[in-house]
């Protein structure tokens, strides 16, 4: 099982023993489920650190022109 660790549960367990909460991987190294495993860390093998592929770039568009904005009117107080 490849796993993507986020912490180190801090648990009371047995010696050369930890709770690991992370992520279980697939083949395309996507999260299919996030797990609480029970491990001896010193059983473990930690893989080469991938490198995070560029993300694609999102067409750029034009900015929006604000819509012109009417000038305020001023009303005339007008006597009754």
């Amino acid at each position: 099982m490849v796993f993507r660790l986020i912490r180190v549960l801090p648990y009371v367990t047995y010696d050369g023993w930890a709770w690991l909460d992370g992520y279980q991987l697939n083949e395309k190294g996507d999260a299919v489920e996030r797990r609480e495993i029970f491990v001896q860390p010193a059983r473990l093998r930690k893989l080469a650190e991938a490198k995070p592929s560029p993300a694609p770039l999102a067409p750029r568009l034009a900015p929006r022109k604000a819509p012109a904005q009417a000038s305020p009117r001023r009303l005339r107080a007008t006597s009754v």
